[in-house]
């Protein structure tokens, strides 16, 4: 059975897309957010009595903080994997940043990984560990786990991972054997 992703349907004939939401990260956005909505508030309206200095650190370190969690939450809520003939590219979040981009040629093999979770890679986003390699991971499932030539691996949680798996398989093309002498 073909993927109704595979482009028959869509733009881009012979285009795979794939995709996966993180669910909790909302929750930490709306964190984020009322970090911000409290340093705004505190700015606006506020009956400190103790002096400038710190209720200008309070304004600042609630807004500070809620920048970093909401902006840092919300580059990880979803990730759109793509593969074409050529390349395999991972985008995050909705400006599509961080963004990798693998040619296939690069890839050895790819697996399917039916338990990807944050807690084996250290959180959610964009992970690295030396015993395992790098990673997307944005919710617990299923991922894709490429192995690629130069021994690193790379995994992304996706919806379909399976399908990924077997579009990516069928694109890898035999590694040519140097020719040098």
């Amino acid at each position: 059975m073909r993927d109704h992703r595979l482009g028959e349907h869509g733009p881009d004939p012979g285009v795979w897309t794939g995709r996966a939401t993180g669910r909790f990260q909302w929750l930490l956005a709306l964190i984020g957010a009322a970090c911000m909505a409290l340093g705004i508030a505190l700015a606006v309206d506020s009956a400190w009595t103790t002096g400038v200095a710190p209720l200008v650190m309070a304004v600042v370190g609630c807004i500070a903080a809620g920048l970093l969690v909401l902006f840092g939450t919300l580059a990880f809520v979803h990730v759109a994997l793509r593969v074409d003939e050529d390349h395999l590219e991972v985008r995050c979040g909705h400006m599509g940043l961080p963004r990798r981009r693998i040619p296939l040629s690069h890839v050895a093999g790819a697996e399917f990984a039916p338990h990807v979770t944050p807690r084996h890679w250290g959180g959610w986003g964009y992970r690295w560990r030396p015993e395992k390699g790098t990673a997307v991971v944005v919710r617990r499932g299923e991922g894709v786990v490429l192995r690629l030539w130069d021994g690193h691996t790379f995994t992304v949680t996706v919806d379909d991972a399976e399908a990924a798996v077997t579009v990516i398989r069928d694109r890898l093309r035999p590694r040519k054997p140097d020719t040098k002498h």
